[in-house]
């Protein structure tokens, strides 16, 4: 892919979460039936057994995995929020300036093909449902795993399909109809939703991921299914 061809998806994909962070949250919950919230607290059940660190929420959007990071724990946590998109990043600041988290977290404006940061600087690198939007697949898994310290793990959340064959008619059926046609209505961005829809069966199954991970440069990675397989947890771990 050619670095103006990536220019141009990016910058596509930053108008359009700029064009819906409004209602973003609020359709978020309302379309997956809250089981985003299930699925966020499954993230979070993998981090590791430490209570101090310097996490990395990659395509943080209007943080709220970085949000159930930093609430309702004495963990000592340090986050950094990254996103594309300057609409998101605004609710995630609102956000955190209304839980009184807002001095044990940064917000940056990035792309995850190209991070500011030093490297092996984070004990954990977050992604909920953002690998999809990643102009440069390959790119900005290397880029998490740089910024990885030795030792440290990407938790990375993304939609999948289900493998039972009636399930995922059902979920296919609503995807591709009832989903971009409530939630474009809602948002008044059906294009966005209809996106949202081909990014997800666009994504490789989760054996071809496992691999896309090692190939960027992770040693070990497992995978947990969600919910008959609507979402997909990957663990992937740097090693050295």
């Amino acid at each position: 892919m050619g670095d103006e061809h990536i220019k141009e998806n990016r910058n596509r994909i930053r108008a359009m979460f700029d064009a819906i962070a409004f209602r973003y949250d609020c359709l978020n919950h309302w379309l997956s039936l809250r089981r985003d919230v299930a699925w966020r607290t499954a993230l979070l059940d993998m981090l590791p057994c430490c209570t101090r660190m310097r996490i990395l929420d990659l395509a943080t959007g209007t943080g709220d995995v970085l949000l159930a990071l930093l609430s309702g724990t004495d963990a000592e946590y340090f986050v950094a929020g990254a996103d594309i998109s300057s609409g998101m990043l605004r609710g995630a600041q609102a956000k955190a300036a209304q839980a009184g988290v807002q001095d044990r977290c940064a917000l940056a404006a990035a792309a995850a093909e190209s991070l500011c940061f030093a490297d092996n600087l984070f004990d954990v690198v977050t992604v909920a449902f953002g690998v999809r939007n990643f102009s440069d697949r390959h790119a900005g898994l290397s880029e998490m795993c740089r910024v990885l310290r030795p030792g440290g793990r990407a938790l990375i959340l993304e939609f999948s399909l289900p493998e039972n064959a009636f399930i995922r008619t059902v979920y296919l059926a609503y995807f591709r109809t009832v989903l971009p046609a409530v939630a474009g209505w809602l948002s008044r961005r059906p294009e966005a939703y209809r996106y949202l829809n081909r990014s997800v069966e666009a994504f490789p199954d989760p054996v071809a991921f496992c691999q896309s991970l090692k190939e960027a440069g992770f040693q070990r990675t497992a995978r947990q299914r969600l919910t008959f397989g609507i979402a997909t947890l990957y663990i992937a771990y740097k090693t050295h």
